[in-house]
């Protein structure tokens, strides 16, 4: 019981924490003079990914490796199958095939890292680590420099920016920032460690428990902020959002992990999880592509492959 009630105050932690510090993040971003588009597609799409980062960097540090690999494969399918399919059950999700190509490309690329591994030993060494962080690096320039440019995009900041609504003054900026990060931090902690425990309790695998009960808590401002978008008449946000979300997981979360740590890639995740988060992410393109929207039958469709994911973890656990 001890260590159901420390994971539902560790996902509050985490939930609490990236709201507090995207909000105080962007306060400072506006208070400093940052764009628009910065504050919209960076802070506020790689903030809602600060629990995954510390959840990950805290199971490596640990020697967790299932439960780091696990939380950014499992975060990701979560992204697209339920953040997305729960905002277009909200609102149909408009999409522009022309803004989305580099972003649906480069997510289908990275969504490849995993069987790099096969290379590797079957680890991600920490050289590849370096890497997937360069690529993160080239990745938010090429961003920023085409939203200072595209006025479609920095609608979308502007946007963005104005559903999250970051307080102002600068002290306060700076002593939000350090609030919401310390939360993450601490939230983090009881999250990985309830989580192994659970794990050895129930006899589960910690990549079972990293896809399933932390992934899914690390994803939960990904998913408030994507329903809050659609609820406010920016459906399309979500899809930038999750796009964001996931590019950040890979290069960034799983690039610092295997810094800390060669992450060990589990089989399961070779032949199960990761085609899922790449078909996910190629039947993602499809459909923004093709119908140029997400319905609400796409949008529940993709919710119910979750389900039947979760059931196929639980049934060969």
């Amino acid at each position: 019981m001890l260590t159901i009630i420390l994971i539902a105050v560790s996902l509050g932690l985490l939930t609490l924490g990236a709201e507090v510090l995207v909000r105080s993040s962007a306060g400072l971003a506006r208070r400093l003079g940052v764009s628009p588009f910065v504050i919209g597609a960076i802070i506020v799409g790689f903030g809602t990914s600060t629990p995954e980062l510390s959840a990950s960097t805290l199971a490596s540090w640990r020697g967790a490796v299932d439960i780091a690999v696990g939380n950014v494969v499992g975060s990701n399918i979560f992204n697209i199958a339920v953040v997305l399919g729960v905002a277009a059950l909200v609102r149909p999700v408009l999409t522009d095939p022309r803004a989305l190509r580099f972003d649906l490309t480069v997510a289908s690329v990275v969504s490849l890292i995993p069987w790099l591994a096969l290379a590797t030993g079957g680890v991600l060494p920490r050289w590849s680590g370096g890497l997937m962080l360069l690529g993160l690096a080239a990745f938010v320039v090429r961003s920023w420099r085409h939203g200072a440019v595209d006025d479609p995009e920095t609608h979308l900041g502007e946007a963005m920016a104005e559903i999250v609504k970051p307080g102002k003054g600068l002290a306060m900026g700076v002593l939000g920032s350090i609030v919401g990060l310390a939360m993450l931090v601490l939230g983090a902690k009881l999250l990985v460690d309830s989580a192994v425990e659970i794990a050895r309790a129930a006899g589960l695998s910690e990549l079972v428990i990293g896809l399933t009960i932390v992934a899914v808590g690390t994803s939960l401002p990904e998913l408030v902020t994507s329903v809050v978008a659609a609820l406010k008449g920016h459906a399309e946000l979500a899809l930038g959002n999750v796009l964001g979300s996931n590019i950040f997981n890979l290069l960034g979360i799983l690039g610092v992990s295997a810094v800390i740590t060669p992450q060990r890639i589990a089989p399961q995740t070779l032949w199960l999880d990761a085609p899922l988060m790449l078909g996910l992410v190629l039947a993602l393109a499809v459909i923004a592509t093709t119908g140029k929207r997400i319905s609400r039958a796409e949008g529940a469709l993709l919710v119910a492959t979750w389900v039947g994911y979760v059931v196929v973890l639980l049934a060969i656990a």
